[in-house]
């Protein structure tokens, strides 16, 4: 599981962006995402993937997007 926050009291801005990786109930591996304020419940988002090696790949790139838009790990 990788967690990102993004904190700036400046602009009244508290985020976070979750990514963990599981099996769904058909056996198919999943790229499990959530993310909103912090504090809050947020929203959550469930991508297929064909393998686990793509599910992490996606989970990387996504955390490398997120990395460059000010978020850190928690």
């Amino acid at each position: 599981m990788i967690v990102l926050h993004r904190i700036d009291p400046r602009r009244n801005m508290a985020r976070f962006y979750a990514l963990s990786i599981e099996r769904n109930l058909l056996g198919e591996w999943s790229l499990v995402r959530n993310y909103g304020r912090i504090g809050r419940r947020g929203v959550f988002r469930l991508d297929i993937c064909a393998s686990r090696a793509d599910a992490c790949a996606a989970a990387r790139r996504l955390a490398q997007l997120k990395a460059l838009k000010g978020y850190v790990p928690a």
